[in-house]
C-alpha cells in the first residue's frame, strides 16, 4: 500500500516524507483544488525529498477545457519538471463534450518523455467514465487519480472498484478526496486499490501579532500537510 500526499509547499512535502508517505504530489493553492507550483518550489522540493516527487500541472482553477496558450504553458511546465529531475507529472484535459481531449493530452504526455504521468481528477468530470478510462490508458498514463465521480472517494468506491476491474492491471487506479485515517482502510477494502491519495492537511494559526481588524480574510495561517496526520494514515493503511 502506498500513500500519496498532496503537498502545497516544500514544508508540506517534507512533512509528508517525515510521516511515511510513499510519494508526494506537489501543488500550489490546494484550497482551489491545486495549481502548478512555482519553479523554485519544485526545485527546492526535488533537492530535499528522498521519496518520489510528482508535480501537478494545472494552469488555473475551474474546469479542464484548455486553450492553446494554456496548453503551451502546461507543456513548458512539464519540460521544467523533466529538467529538474522530477519523477513524474500529474495532468489532464477534457474537451467541451466531457471527453478526454486526446489531442492535447497526447502532446502533454509526449512532453513528459520518460517520467511518469498520472491523469488527475479531470477524469471525474468526464461524461462516460468507462470510455474515459480506456482513453487514459491509451495515452500511456501509469496512474489515474479519481474520486469515482463523487465528492468523496468513499462515496465513489463502487465505481472505483469497477474501474480497477476494467483496467485489468494496465493502469493504477488511485482513490482520492475526503480520505482520512478513519476511512482509509475501509476505502482500500471497498475498492481493492493499492495506492491512495490524501492531503493530510491542517490550518496552522497565524504567527502575526499585528492584525488589522478590517482585513480578517487576509490573516489566516498556512494550510499545511501535518506529519502526525500522515503517520496516522500510513498506520491505518497497514493490514
Amino acid at each position: 500500500m502506498i500513500l500519496e500526499v498532496a503537498a502545497n509547499s516544500v514544508a508540506s512535502a517534507l512533512a509528508a516524507q517525515e510521516g511515511g508517505a510513499g510519494r508526494v504530489e506537489l501543488c500550489a493553492a490546494l484550497e482551489l483544488g491545486g495549481l502548478t507550483p512555482s519553479h523554485a518550489t519544485i526545485a527546492m522540493a526535488r533537492e530535499r525529498l528522498r521519496i518520489p516527487l510528482y508535480v501537478l500541472i494545472r494552469p488555473r482553477a475551474g474546469d479542464f477545457l484548455y486553450d492553446d496558450d494554456e496548453c503551451e504553458a502546461m507543456r513548458r511546465d512539464i519540460e521544467t519538471c523533466v529538467a529538474l529531475g522530477c519523477d513524474g507529472v500529474v495532468l489532464g484535459a477534457l474537451d467541451a463534450d466531457g471527453d478526454v481531449d486526446m489531442g492535447r493530452c497526447y502532446g502533454l504526455v509526449a512532453a513528459a518523455g520518460r517520467i511518469g504521468v498520472t491523469f488527475h481528477r479531470a477524469f471525474d468530470l468526464a461524461r462516460d467514465p468507462r470510455r474515459a478510462l480506456d482513453d487514459v490508458i491509451a495515452l500511456g498514463c501509469e496512474r489515474l487519480l479519481t474520486s469515482g465521480g463523487q465528492a468523496s472517494a468513499m462515496d465513489g468506491a463502487p465505481l472505483i472498484r469497477e474501474l480497477i476491474a476494467q483496467a485489468r492491471g494496465r493502469i493504477g487506479i488511485m482513490p482520492g478526496a475526503g480520505v482520512t485515517d478513519r476511512n482509509i482502510a475501509a476505502l482500500a477494502a471497498a475498492t481493492g486499490a493499492r495506492e491512495i491519495h490524501a492531503s493530510a492537511k491542517r490550518q496552522l494559526p497565524s504567527r502575526m501579532r499585528h492584525r488589522p481588524p478590517l482585513l480578517t480574510d487576509m490573516q489566516g495561517g498556512e494550510l499545511r500537510s501535518d506529519v502526525e496526520q500522515v503517520r496516522a494514515l500510513v498506520r491505518a493503511m497497514q493490514p
